[in-house]
């Protein structure tokens, strides 16, 4: 590999780095987009400028593809990364138990998207999510939260970490599920409207797209491959697993592939801050 570049190469890894923090934009739209991506795929030495770049930024580069285009995501620190608490804050909760339950409902819309193991490695997968489906699923994870923690008592064994678990359960559990503005929208403290929000957000960075009419009562959501490399990511992470092995996954098999819970179901797949999923520039 050369250590010699030219300013024509430079040029060219900073567009593609300029490319991947526009996440809406598919390499399929845009010609240049798409020469550059298969460069950086077949050209060793432009792949290793155009990554010293993005990292010089703050950006890690996750993954580059014809079907993803640039997926790029902030290192700790970074200018571009959304914290949970800045996130939060967007929101108007600025309470540290508020800042917890978005953190949950992110980690809620990963696993629900890809409930199994298969399903996130298969790069053809296209899950599928609602409000309804993780605002429930997030209430059955504080339902077994609460007996774990009843159980502990009992036993006098509580498990490790068990008052944050605690206070993040009982914080969600108390939350208003569904409540109405005067122009009958979900308010935004209402878990519907904060669950409602993050599919928002996550929509906005190219990491799902709304799917069906939108007018419609219940939005459906689907993933997109930039999402899929995200979660690949987050789910080596502890949090991750943590849910996972509660058990709580919906049901994938409904009519028209659209989720529908069925809870309890047997195990099946900045953030914690705002996952990299929702930390996507």
């Amino acid at each position: 590999m050369s250590d010699t570049f030219t300013v024509s190469d430079a040029e060219g890894a900073a567009q593609l780095v300029a490319f991947g923090m526009r996440p809406r934009l598919h390499p399929s739209q845009d010609r240049e987009y798409l020469d550059l991506v298969r460069r950086h795929r077949e050209d060793d030495a432009f792949r290793f400028l155009t990554e010293r770049i993005a990292f010089s930024l703050g950006l890690h580069v996750v993954a580059v593809g014809p079907g993803t285009g640039m997926v790029l995501a902030p290192v700790s620190g970074s200018v571009f990364e959304t914290r949970i608490e800045d996130y939060a804050r967007s929101s108007g909760h600025r309470r540290e138990g508020e800042r917890a339950l978005h953190g949950i409902i992110h980690l809620a819309v990963a696993v629900l998207a890809f409930p199994r193991p298969a399903d996130l490695a298969d790069d053809g997968y296209i899950g599928r999510v609602t409000a309804r489906v993780v605002d429930e699923t997030v209430r059955e994870v504080c339902r077994k939260l609460g007996r774990r923690a009843e159980e502990a008592e009992s036993t006098e064994d509580a498990p490790t970490g068990a008052p944050e678990l605690e206070r993040a359960w009982r914080a969600y559990a108390r939350r208003p599920q569904v409540s109405e503005t005067k122009d009958e929208r979900a308010a935004p403290n209402s878990t519907r409207g904060m669950t409602s929000r993050a599919l928002r957000f996550l929509t906005e960075h190219g990491l799902l797209v709304m799917v069906g009419d939108d007018e419609a009562e219940e939005r459906v959501f689907r993933t997109t491959p930039r999402y899929q490399m995200h979660v690949r990511e987050l789910a080596s992470t502890a949090a991750f697993e943590e849910l996972i092995g509660l058990g709580v996954v919906p049901d994938i098999t409904g009519p028209g592939g659209t989720l529908h819970v069925g809870l309890p179901v047997a195990k099946a797949g900045e953030p914690q801050d705002v996952p990299k999923g929702g930390s996507d520039v």
